[in-house]
């Protein structure tokens, strides 16, 4: 599909400098920008690269004043990034979506499927599970016993959603979710670990994006819950009966404990490790590689291991690669010290 200028300011909300018939048909990062693309610059860093893109179309703030000629025409808004997002948006959806259950997917019959799906080949959904509307599942995909997928959510190849599992509506989870499989939990004999059987289940509401890769079990009793808005990405372990809340989201390679409650919009960095049992405020940020013992107020930003108060970690560091010289400086002193109080006896 091509859109003009003028169309896309229309949709946005933005300011056309240059030519608003000038059209478009594809994205293309700014730096690598082609004619019919359109680009955006949010990011000052990549200002130099607006002069010779080759992209009919460059998203740009409104603060934004070129200091020379641009052969691009400029759609100026309030934020580039935010406005891009809404054009993705609008392009993904206008995609052609799959509908139809393939005859080689295996669908137990007391299984209950919505309207409007997809069901690919060597798809396994088990007794008594529930599929709602317009919702999609990619290859070898399993559903267990029980579970229930919500309206308009998308499960792509190789997610394995465990039985009594449940997924809310508006949901992506991506190539090799597991959600349900055993919380991490033994006891240990004189003969070895006896495993704790888990019982209970995993519960992720509405809204929620999973990332490749990414795990969470299900709970010893009760639930493990991700709340609705939750955005997680690819290779992160939540581990049994931790709750995560609302709107918070968390990068790769970080790892929760069991009994974990972490609070609503919070930033968590990747390859953080976060101990059991411990209780996250709202709106706390963890730095990415930072070790967290226990609990965190709201509102805290944290970083280090064991992480501690943001201002304090900087003000740390600065004196961390200074240690050298003050381990010096402080042998000269007690030398000279030494010195002295030979010469007062």
């Amino acid at each position: 599909m091509e859109f003009s200028a003028k169309q896309i300011a229309s949709y946005i909300q933005g300011e056309i400098i240059g030519d608003e018939n000038a059209t478009v048909h594809t994205f293309a990062k700014i730096e690598e920008g082609v004619s019919g693309a359109i680009s955006f610059l949010s990011n000052p860093k990549y200002t130099h690269y607006i002069y010779n893109t080759q992209s009919s179309i460059v998203l740009v703030n409104k603060d934004f004043k070129p200091e020379k000629p641009i052969s691009a025409t400029l759609i100026k808004v309030d934020n580039a990034y935010d406005s891009l997002a809404k054009l993705l948006t609008l392009y993904e959806a206008s995609k052609p979506k799959k509908t139809g259950i393939d005859s080689l997917a295996s669908i137990a019959h007391t299984a209950k499927i919505g309207k409007n799906v997809y069901i690919a080949p060597y798809v396994v959904i088990g007794e008594n599970a529930v599929v709602g509307d317009n919702s999609a599942i990619y290859p070898h995909t399993y559903v267990g016993d029980n579970a229930k997928i919500g309206a308009n959510t998308t499960l792509y190849s190789n997610v394995n959603i465990y039985h009594e599992c449940i997924i809310g509506n508006n949901c992506i989870l991506h190539s090799g979710v597991v959600v349900g499989a055993d919380g991490f939990g033994f006891a240990p004999t004189a003969e070895g670990y006896e495993k704790i059987p888990q019982i209970g289940i995993a519960i992720i509401e509405d809204n929620v994006e999973i990332g490749a890769n990414t795990c969470i079990d299900r709970a010893t009793m009760g639930a493990t819950i991700i709340r609705k808005g939750v955005k997680l990405d690819n290779l992160i372990q939540i581990a049994h009966n931790d709750e995560v809340g609302s709107h918070t989201v968390i990068a790769a390679q970080a790892g929760v404990a069991g009994s974990t409650k972490i609070g609503q919009w919070c930033m968590i960095g990747g390859q953080a490790g976060l101990a059991g049992h411990a209780k996250i405020g709202d709106k706390v940020g963890i730095a990415a590689q930072s070790g967290i013992p226990g609990n965190i107020k709201s509102g805290n930003q944290v970083m280090g291991s064991p992480a501690f108060e943001a201002r304090q970690y900087f003000k740390a560091a600065s004196v961390f690669k200074k240690l050298p010289d003050i381990y010096m400086e402080i042998n000269m002193l007690r030398k000279e010290l030494n010195e002295i109080k030979g010469k007062l006896k």
